[in-house]
């Protein structure tokens, strides 16, 4: 019987009966003390999917309190940091409140955010479920634009937050969640207000910091297939003290998701790869690549096979019995079509959700030492852990058997007279597991004031802050030379198996490890070929910064309005690892340990001059610009800014357009990495395309340079009045990116070498055989991108039926994502739903997946104590490649550019979705959701045509691949 993989690993039904104690102590708690209180309604049960639209934000004062917010507090909406009563900013806003994300009740808010259509490709605990390198796995990390996640800045109230990984990216899990009041989302440049990384726009996270009173929320979830059970418990309390003059908050968060195993009871898979077609050649009109669906490997089973000389074919099973390999009906390359794919496909080894665990907790307290002066401090810690199984150990016919192996099994030794070649994936040892670990720790001190001046009042703030970030990385792997010694067993003198190496040195300590089958592997050979690579990063973030703001003057159409300030920042990584992991000795992993320090000093100023105020041709219109000053310690001095109007003619239509320079700063990771490792196998065309796996390193360049960037936008914001309860808006926005930072992934090095691009050979380290061991890729500043796209949005709300209905769509067009990394044919990837098939598998990288259109729509109604929304979530059909040709005969030549393969589409997809809220006391809500309403399965998608790390054929950025999910909790409020 063929094995398959995997193990059944702890239940969270104990964690879920904990929860549901919580909710049950918590409902008894709090109707017993709303019994006492005096009545009153706590926010609607349900809401439109965002509170405050791109449009409405711009009719709105920027003068506002947040949800559940008691007293006056100026917040500054993110389009600007200038705060202005009725200003309506030139940049885009979409705002989500409080009350939206408490309907949706998201295992993350994150996943919240990322149902917006502006954005696309962030880092989510499934997208980046088989990363054994980096310490990306449970990261949750933003994307506006599909432009990359380090190139959306995350704010926490107006503040930068320390990196989570060294590649820059803020990890969403560490915020108080239940504090958050609304998001801001930014939908353009705002590099000139809020600083470096602000390329494709900004996402401030606002707390509500003068909450008053307690509430809690317990929640629980499962998938319709009983997997990936979860649940999530969050408090928070809040008080004023010392005669109102103080207040303190503090909120606290414990959250655990159990993950998958493997697919679990999932049946969508169907082995959809990308093969070679051995009949193609330049001249007979075939393509060169083909889909397929029920592909396995070729160059491996769970307990091995032979694949050279007489004895082609025959794999080993349980207890190392022989059998004949069925191929199927085609053999190509890396794969083979039909037969026995299932046996020799790893696909389904990835737990599509990995097991992750969040704890949180933060507190705040200020004190106003005068009328006028506020002095505050404010501290947080975050823990979050991802345990994922990342692929399996694979030899994909990377190994050499001798013939006096004394573990060839007697049903074959007799004919085995030579060396052989040999893949396995050595199914004794399991699955690989990694292990990422972050912790980190925030500290914040300030002030805050006010004072007149010239006539006018103006505002002051000041504020220090320390983040700390840990992040460990592990993996249980294969010590690579341990085994290598440990599978060349044979025979001593006495008729003992040892390893080879042992009759040379008997005192070296090798365990001889049996390659042939399944249920042979001893515990001591497993231990002694396995191990863990380990690797810390330090990262720490200091911050000083200090704006004022006020109205200096007034022109003839009103008071104008400044922002300035200066900012002191200083980011530093440290690290350490295991010996082993410093020699590359390990089969994956084998983290490095970084050095490096940057900082950057610079100034702001932002203003707002009122042009025209009711007058025949303009109800308002007002000048917005910006200019910051930054002085880099690695890279130097650099200018960016921001131009904008706003105009309305009348009331029920205004215009908005801004021009704009921004940039982005090299992260640590690319300028001081010492390098990050994995394994790819892939083709080497230097040895008639030979199936090759080896060690892969991504080291840091201290040479690079800011990416500058200019974007354009402008749009329209319509608000009929003979329509009461409606808006509209429409914005184009164009976003080009020169000396794009880019690292060449090893695959396209190897290819580019090959093509005759001598310059990236050197990256390229053989062995003495002339194999391959190690591909070395370094990031450049030469790269191009552009961007450009329509956003749309519309909302109605309305009475009906005695309540309140509102209805919501947002939708955004891409136009363009161009990338010339100046090595490749230049790609527009509008349009692309797949991983890229060529690299991702091979390198781990891959390159942006981004459909046409991106869309959400919602439709709410609720009326006193219930309420309901119904939204819809989707994505266009697209394509694998735009420089692939699709054609089934007469096709073209293929080349390395434009490859031709017989079927270039992969269709869109659409999910529907549901909650529910019931509220059982004026103070305490239940509320159930559903996600994936129908059970859309998710498409698949051939990966190849090289094997790589974990070929499950799905784009798990895009497509859902958890089912229907349930969630159902309790909230109160007292």
């Amino acid at each position: 019987m063929m094995k398959l993989y995997g193990a059944k690993r702890r239940s969270s039904r104990g964690a879920l009966c904990c929860a549901a104690s919580l909710a049950t102590i918590a409902l008894t708690f709090a109707t017993g003390a709303s019994a006492q209180a005096v009545a009153e309604q706590t926010s609607p049960p349900t809401a439109p999917a965002f509170e405050v639209t791109a449009a409405e934000q711009n009719t709105q004062e920027q003068k506002a309190e947040p949800a559940e917010t008691q007293g006056a507090v100026d917040v500054v909406v993110t389009g600007t940091r200038v705060v202005r009563d009725g200003f309506k900013a030139p940049t885009p806003t979409s705002v989500i409140g409080a009350a939206e994300i408490a309907a949706r009740a998201p295992g993350n808010i994150a996943d919240f955010i990322n149902v917006l259509p502006s954005l696309a490709g962030s880092a989510t605990p499934r997208s980046t479920g088989s990363f054994v390198g980096g310490g990306l796995i449970g990261i949750n990390a933003l994307n506006l634009r599909s432009l990359n996640p380090s190139r959306t800045l995350v704010l926490l109230d107006g503040q930068r937050v320390g990196a989570s990984s060294l590649t820059g990216l803020v990890d969403v899990n560490q915020f108080p969640q239940q504090l958050v009041s609304r998001v801001d989302v930014v939908t353009g440049g705002a590099s000139a207000s809020w600083g470096s990384d602000a390329v494709a726009g900004v996402v401030n996270f606002v707390l509500d910091r003068n909450f008053t009173g307690v509430k809690g929320q317990v929640q629980g979830g499962v998938t319709t297939y009983g997997d990936n059970r979860n649940w999530n418990v969050q408090l928070s309390a809040g008080t004023k003290f010392a005669d109102g003059r103080g207040h303190i908050v503090v909120s606290g968060e414990l959250a655990q998701d159990d993950g998958t195993e493997g697919l679990g009871d999932r049946t969508w898979y169907n082995g959809r790869k990308i093969i070679l077609n051995p009949a193609y050649s330049a001249t007979n009109g075939q393509p060169q690549l083909l889909v397929r669906d029920n592909v396995g490997v070729a160059l491996a089973t769970p307990g091995g096979i032979i694949l050279s000389g007489p004895l082609r074919g025959t794999y080993f099973g349980p207890s190392g019995t022989a059998g004949q390999f069925n191929f199927g009906s085609l053999t190509s390359g890396s794969f083979h079509v039909g037969g026995d794919w299932r046996y020799s496909d790893f696909g389904t080894a990835i737990n599509i959700a990995p097991e992750l665990g969040r704890q949180n907790i933060f507190g705040r307290i200020s004190y106003e030492l005068t009328d006028d002066i506020e002095v505050f401090a404010q501290a947080s810690y975050g823990r979050s852990t991802a345990t994922q199984i990342a692929t399996v150990y694979t030899k994909l016919g990377t190994l050499t058997i001798q013939p006096d192996n004394a573990y060839i099994p007697a049903s074959v030794a007799p004919r085995v007279t030579a060396p052989f070649t040999y893949g396995t994936y050595n199914a004794d040892l399991g699955r690989v597991p990694v292990y990422n670990k972050r912790t980190s720790r925030r500290y914040v001190v300030g002030a805050s004031g006010k004072f007149d001046g010239l006539g006018s009042p103006w505002t002051w703030d000041v504020y220090a802050q320390r983040s700390d970030n840990h992040v460990y990385n592990s993996v249980r792997t294969i010590a690579t030379a341990r085994y290598t010694e440990a599978i060349d067993a044979v025979r001593n003198p006495a008729g003992q198996i040892v390893c080879r190496s042992t009759l040379i040195n008997p005192a070296n300590g090798c365990s001889p490890f049996n390659v042939f089958g399944t249920g042979v592997v001893s515990p001591a050979a497993a231990n002694y070929v396995t191990g863990l690579s380990e690797g810390n990063n330090r990262l720490t973030q200091d911050v000083v910064a200090a704006t004022l703001r006020g109205e200096p003057f007034s022109t003839w159409a009103g008071p104008v309005s400044i922002a300035t300030g200066v900012e002191h920042r200083r980011e530093k990584v440290s690290g350490s690892n295991d010996p082993l992991s410093s020699t590359r000795g390990w089969d994956q992993g084998n983290y490095q340990a970084s050095f490096g320090s940057l900082s950057v000093t610079e100034g702001f100023l932002e203003t707002v001059v009122p042009l025209a105020k009711d007058s025949p041709f303009a109800q308002s219109l007002d000048l917005n610009a910006a200019v910051r000053a930054t002085d880099y310690s690695t890279s130097g001095y650099v200018t960016t800014w921001k131009v904008g109007l706003t105009y309305a003619p009348v009331d029920d239509v205004s215009f908005r357009v801004t021009r704009s320079r921004d940039i982005r700063a090299p992260n640590l990771a690319e300028l001081f990495q010492t390098g990050v490792g994995g394994r790819s196998t892939a083709p080497d065309p230097f040895r008639a395309n030979a199936s090759t796996s080896f060690l892969t390193s991504q080291n840091g360049n201290p040479a690079l340079t800011p990416e500058k960037a200019d974007t354009f936008g402008v749009g329209v914001v319509l608000k009929p009045r003979f329509l009461p309860g409606f808006g509209a808006s429409i914005d184009y926005y164009r976003i080009k990116i020169d000396d794009s930072i880019t690292t060449i992934a090893p695959v396209t090095l190897l290819n580019q070498c090959f093509a005759g691009n001598t310059a990236l050979c050197s990256g390229i380290t053989r062995n003495a055989g002339g194999v391959i061991t190690l591909i070395t890729s370094t990031p450049i500043n030469f790269a191009k991108q552009i961007s450009k796209g329509i956003d749309f949005e519309a909302s109605y709300r309305s009475g009906l039926f005695g309540g309140n209905l509102s209805i919501r769509a947002l939708a955004t067009r891409y136009l363009k994502n161009y990338q010339d990394n100046g090595i490749n044919l230049p790609t527009d990837n509008v349009g692309k739903n797949s991983a890229d098939v060529s690299l991702a598998a091979a390198s781990g990288s891959g390159s942006t997946s981004l459909p046409k259109w991106r869309y959400f729509a919602s439709v709410g109604w609720d009326r006193d104590s219930f309420g309901a929304v119904f939204s819809a979530r989707g994505f266009s059909d697209g394509f694998y490649n735009p420089a692939f040709v699709e054609c089934t005969t007469g096709c073209p030549t293929s080349t390395t550019d434009n490859q031709t393969i017989d079927n270039n589409s992969i269709p869109g997809a659409i999910y529907f979705d549901a909650n529910v809220t019931l509220k059982i006391t004026p103070k305490v809500e239940s509320f159930l959701v559903v996600d994936n309403l129908l059970n859309t399965d998710p498409v698949q998608i051939g990966i190849g045509p090289s094997v790589g790390g974990a070929p499950l054929s799905v784009n798990q950025s895009l497509y859902d691949t958890l089912g229907r999910v349930f969630r159902v909790g309790l909230r109160f409020k007292l």
